[in-house]
């Protein structure tokens, strides 16, 4: 008996739908039809022999096959994606400067630049965790060849936008209820030295509220923000990236806190034209971001890897193409 080999593509697609909760969304981040998403999962029970899917109210989860499958499917596309990345990228040799904001210094550091190491040995990486204005600053001395910063107005020639995160109000895991304990009626809260845009948008939300306020704890670290607000100094005001366990997102209305807008996020450019390294980099560091951050925040993302080769095309088309792969003859190769 031959050996049975999974279909990476059916793999992807599981492990894309579980992860955003919708095979729908799993549809249409991986430009396919719906139709063909169901081909795949199908294709998949078939060749294990088990349901790898149950409903769950209503939505789809793992089952208990599923979730074995769901591990090794994660690993496979690891490692293919590296070895895909390895090979395209066998001659890539140089030096990439990164720059980025404390929020993604997990996804990135962890993630990207581990990965980008394995797959191009000959290519040195640096990287430098910063704020804003020294990022932009060395983007624009050409001391950087890429920035993932917040859009706090202040552009470069060579940038784009990413996504716009919502803003949320950050309290302790532990003591969500210190969120409405306030010093006389004075909601103490917990920021980055000035200037800071989350800083501003959070006092200017608080004063259009009506609502009384009092910096109980400054800090230049991201690392420092989080450690006062889980010893219960106060609230903080950022997005979920990076957001760490101890912490948790407060709900304005129980808490008596105003709504607050998105803050957008940008990548800058050195220049208009990137060496292959670079836009190496730039792509696995936008894929990272589409995969870490929550669902329907990714739009820019798509569009610029689009730009550097991926899929965006039209519904019809998408549905052209998965009805030709699923047409038997020796044509019909799946992609």
């Amino acid at each position: 008996m031959g050996r049975l080999n999974l279909d990476l593509d059916g793999l992807r697609t599981l492990s894309t739908g579980v992860a955003l909760g919708s095979f729908a969304k799993a549809a249409d981040r991986l430009g396919r039809s719906t139709s063909a998403v169901s081909a795949q999962l199908k294709k998949l029970e078939e060749q294990i022999g088990a349901p790898i899917l149950r409903k769950a109210g209503r939505v789809m989860v793992p089952t208990a096959a599923g979730e074995v499958l769901l591990s090794y499917a994660r690993r496979l596309l690891d490692l293919n994606d590296e070895a895909v990345a390895a090979v395209r990228g066998v001659d890539l040799e140089g030096c990439v400067r990164l720059g980025l904001q404390e929020d993604f210094g997990e996804i990135v550091l962890t993630d990207v630049l581990g990965h980008f190491a394995r797959a191009h040995p000959r290519v040195r990486v640096e990287a430098r965790v910063a704020r804003n204005a020294d990022l932009l600053g060395l983007v624009t001395a050409g001391r950087l060849d890429l920035a993932l910063a917040w859009d706090d107005g202040f552009d470069t020639p060579h940038s784009h936008s990413l996504a716009d995160l919502p803003l949320r109000w950050i309290g302790a895991a532990a003591h969500p209820e210190l969120a409405r304990t306030t010093d006389r009626g004075v909601l103490p809260l917990v920021v980055f030295d000035a200037p800071c845009l989350m800083r501003q948008a959070a006092t200017a939300a608080l004063d259009r509220a009506g609502i009384a306020w009092r910096v109980a704890f400054t800090t230049a670290s991201l690392s420092g923000i989080w450690a006062a607000v889980a010893a219960g100094l106060g609230v903080t005001v950022r997005t979920e990236a990076g957001l760490p366990g101890n912490l948790c997102v407060l709900d304005p209305a129980m808490c008596g806190l105003p709504e607050l807008s998105a803050a957008g996020l940008r990548l800058h450019r050195a220049g208009p034209a990137l060496a292959p390294a670079v836009r190496r980099l730039e792509d696995l560091l936008c894929d990272a971001l589409i995969r870490a951050l929550p669902e329907g925040v990714d739009r820019g993302m798509r569009a610029h890897i689009s730009d550097g080769g991926g899929s965006s095309a039209p519904r019809e088309e998408r549905e052209k193409r998965d009805a030709a792969e699923r047409a038997p003859g020796p044509d019909a190769i799946r992609r």
